[in-house]
């Protein structure tokens, strides 16, 4: 397969600043992740001490939060705190409370669910001793339902569009505004139209002509979005491992949060634009645990089945335990195992069930028993298991706070999210952090870049 306007075997010629300087490598230190315990187990037995997810969250029913569209993307977090895990969020030891206000420990999570069926089995651990009977997930089109800021947008006509891009660039200057106006307002799947149109109308590379009357951050952003969604993945990745140091964070993000198919699709896409072995430059690239974890994400097999069987749950939670907490020393391959082939609903029940056998969440399991890259790793899997939006709202944040932005990080995942889930992230920002994703956007970022990322994300 070829994405017209890319090269076969190069890639897309690296975008000015990209990464950014001194930020190649970078990703948040060990401990990073270190959420507070709560009393007597990881999420409280009765549930009911989260704060309640934003009104049309999108958060579903009992299967636990589902596996969504595509998940890219990542990058360094500027002045992210060293070994010894992050300070508290905004509003206290926990999440979505202001100052004065009742902390709540762990990571945050749509509201809690409960789970019919008849007839459950008498396990050990559960309170009663019963542990519930599997419970079918939402319907399939509830699991696809998209919660994004950028819809296609309708009485859409790809020649009206090319000729006015055209006319934004032609001649001396260059009418940005325009440019904003089409490209913000468009899906994927329409810029690719668009793309197709200018070169039947003008015989000219649309990408090319961007390219020389853009520049910076603007020209990376809007790049990125005329890229194939799949395609932007893949030069990710690509530009991730190529030349020295490799950005390891790039790799979590993509590997570790993407639905089968798109692993698939993305494998492919490497293959056939770069002519290169995704799993052989992983292997070259990165070494011990945290390689044979990218593996097994890179085979896109992770059991997708939305039905929560709880009594392996309780297993797979037990199972955790020996190899970690329970005993001295880790069984890796234990962690790697569970984590890399059950469906992240699955997954969900299964750190409930940790946390009432080892009297603490899995993510500080994991901290106490990794470490480096693997342990960023396995912590991604799980927090995308608990709440994805949330997940993603975290990693925006930290491209944005403190002295400098990571221009990169912030470009992906508004580009990457916009089509998805980009609503929800945004209602997680604020519970997370008493501000709008909107204003720190315009308070890190400037002219015609600031205006593009804002059209993005809406306010």
């Amino acid at each position: 397969m070829s994405y017209p306007g890319y090269p076969p075997s190069d890639g897309y010629p690296a975008f000015p600043g990209y990464p950014p300087t001194g930020q190649e490598s970078v990703y948040p230190p060990a401990g990073q992740y270190s959420y507070p315990a709560v009393p007597g187990g990881f999420p409280p037995s009765g549930g009911g001490t989260y704060p309640a997810a934003p009104p049309n969250a999108g958060f579903p029913g009992a299967a636990g939060y589902p596996a969504m569209g595509g998940y890219p993307a990542s990058g360094a977090f500027p002045g992210a705190p060293q070994a010894g895990g992050i300070p508290p969020y905004p509003g206290g030891p926990g999440f979505a409370v202001p100052p004065t206000g009742p902390g709540f420990g762990g990571y945050p999570q749509p509201p809690a669910q409960s789970y019919a069926g008849g007839g459950p089995a008498q396990i050990p651990g559960f309170p009663g001793g019963q542990v519930p009977s599997p419970v079918p997930g939402p319907p399939a089109a509830l699991i696809q339902c998209t919660q994004g800021t950028i819809q296609a947008a309708p009485n859409f006509d790809a020649g009206r569009d090319a000729e006015v891009l055209r006319k934004a660039m032609k001649g001396f200057g260059t009418d940005e505004q325009a440019i904003i106006n089409v490209v913000a307002n468009r899906s994927n799947d329409q810029r690719q139209k668009i793309k197709a149109a200018f070169k039947t109308m003008y015989g000219k590379d649309l990408i090319k002509d961007l390219k020389s009357e853009l520049s910076g951050n603007v020209e990376e952003l809007i790049l990125a979005l005329f890229m194939p969604s799949t395609y932007y993945d893949a030069w990710s990745l690509r530009h991730a491992m190529k030349g020295a140091g490799t950005q390891e964070s790039v790799l979590i993000e993509i590997l570790c949060t993407r639905t089968n198919q798109e692993i698939r699709d993305i494998v492919n896409c490497y293959k056939s634009e770069f002519g290169r072995d995704i799993e052989q430059d992983i292997r070259s690239d990165t070494s011990g645990h945290f390689e044979r974890l990218l593996v097994s994400m890179c085979q896109g097999n992770r059991d997708e089945n939305q039905t929560v069987d709880y009594q392996k749950a309780q297993e797979d939670a037990q199972r955790l335990y020996q190899a970690g907490e329970g005993k001295l020393g880790t069984d890796e391959s234990c962690f790697n195992m569970v984590l890399a082939s059950r469906s992240f609903p699955q997954l969900k029940a299964t750190v409930e069930a940790y946390s009432r056998i080892a009297n603490r969440d899995l993510l500080s399991s994991i901290d106490r028993e990794f470490s480096g890259n693997v342990e960023r790793g396995l912590k991604t899997i799980v927090q995308c298991a608990l709440n994805r939006p949330a997940f993603f709202a975290e990693r925006l944040y930290y491209s944005m706070k403190g002295a400098g932005t990571d221009d990169s990080t912030l470009i992906r995942i508004v580009v990457t999210r916009s089509e998805i889930d980009l609503v929800q992230i945004k209602q997680m920002f604020t519970q997370m952090y008493q501000k709008t994703l909107a204003t720190m956007i315009a308070s890190d970022t400037s002219g015609d870049y600031r205006q593009l990322l804002l059209a993005i994300v809406g306010q």
